[in-house]
């Protein structure tokens, strides 16, 4: 049901509107954001969802000439050059400035609960055509994968190409120097540690870059018999894990900017280089990314001599901790299997398996970014359940 709105007025001399909502409720808001915010077409864009309003036109110290109440369902304002606004009640009420209703709509556009998880992880499981054909499945998909990390889709065909049409299916996939998909098997003269047949430690992908991928595809098209099983450690879970065991760890690893290399030809020739925080936190302390890749870590470290040795006995701690059995989960993917993770949370990692004369496991990769992937969430949600 619209909320509705019992009464309206203007305080502070006019540079706030307070709205009485029919609940008793109060909603408080400033009008120099009421102004900003104009809904007429010579403020606003519809059709893009856009201000037209440029900045340098805003009076940072409005103040409202005549505000009224029309019915209950929006406040007219006239503001003191006779421009007139409306504000519908429901619009602002998404709106309101109270830390609860902030809290509500940022959760609403971020979905930032997790489900976090060690060796019991129940890895959740979707059929990959359901995800491909009915929006409710591929709705399911995104939210358990930003919920809880990782979800397996099986059932795909065993070619390459299949991630090309789930690519397809959020929208598209993120171009790097190992091309739009790249293929995971041995290879001679490997330009990259995946593409041989030993023991792969936990890691997320791309820390080389400014903006590592948000979100990683691994299609399995041939398994080998013995080993190569997968491995994924919920990243957050352990930072959390650290931060109580070793504040002083967490801090270092929170703090130290790490050198990280990529130099070789794929896609094209390259010659990357970047500096990542092994652990991004936001404002909270809180870990936001994983960047961490020890076989990308460059010889170079730009700190201090007497800072490198406490740099590495937090980084083995929080290593030890990524690899104990109470926090890993093991599985190993059949063909037809497409492994979907978090590549800025979940770190993933993979046993060693035989080398043959032919190959004898192959998985196709592809990258996402978080932007594209919620764009996609948000859009499904929408047609599923009917809401803005």
């Amino acid at each position: 049901m619209s909320p509705a709105i019992q009464k309206v007025e203007a305080l502070d001399a006019g540079r706030l509107i307070r709205v009485e909502w029919e609940d008793g409720r109060e909603s408080h808001y400033p009008c120099v954001w009421l102004r900003d915010n104009c809904q007429c077409p010579l403020c606003f864009l519809p059709s893009a969802a856009a201000r037209r309003l440029l900045l340098q036109d805003l009076d940072v110290d409005i103040v409202v000439k005549e505000v009224t109440l029309a019915e209950g369902k929006k406040i007219s304002i006239t503001w003191p050059d006779e421009h007139a606004s409306e504000y519908e009640a429901e619009w602002l009420k998404k709106r309101c400035f109270s830390e609860e209703a902030r809290a509500e709509m940022q959760a609403d556009l971020f979905l930032p609960e997790r489900q976090y998880w060690g060796s019991d992880l129940q890895l959740p499981k979707i059929p990959f055509e359901e995800i491909m054909y009915n929006d409710e499945s591929a709705y399911k998909w995104l939210c358990t994968l930003k919920k809880v990390g990782v979800v397996l889709l099986t059932g795909a065909a065993t070619r390459q190409g299949e991630l090309v049409k789930l690519g397809h299916r959020i929208g598209f996939l993120r171009l790097t120097f190992y091309g739009p998909t790249w293929q995971v098997q041995d290879k001679a003269d490997a330009n990259n540690v995946a593409y041989t047949n030993g023991k792969l430690c936990f890691h997320t992908d791309y820390p080389v870059l400014h903006h590592p991928p948000g979100v990683q595809f691994l299609h399995c098209i041939k398994q080998t018999a013995a080993g190569g099983e997968s491995e994924v450690v919920d990243g957050f879970h352990v930072c959390n894990k650290l931060k109580e065991r070793n504040p002083e760890a967490y801090q270092i690893l929170s703090s130290t900017a790490v050198d990280y290399t990529d130099v070789g030809v794929d896609y094209c020739d390259f010659a990357v280089h970047c500096k990542q925080r092994i652990i991004d936190i936001d404002s909270r302390g809180q870990a936001v990314r994983i960047n961490y890749n020890n076989a990308t870590r460059d010889t170079v470290f730009d700190i201090p001599a007497e800072k490198v040795r406490p740099f590495y006995v937090a980084l083995k701690e929080f290593n030890d901790l990524l690899n104990s059995a109470e926090h890993k989960f093991t599985y190993k993917l059949k063909p037809g299997d497409i492994v979907t993770f978090d590549n800025w949370r979940v770190l993933h990692g993979r046993q060693s398996y035989p080398s043959g004369a032919e190959v004898t496991r192959h998985l196709e990769g592809a990258y996402a970014d978080w932007d594209v992937v919620m764009s996609r969430l948000r859009v499904l949600r929408k047609r599923v359940l009917n809401r803005d």
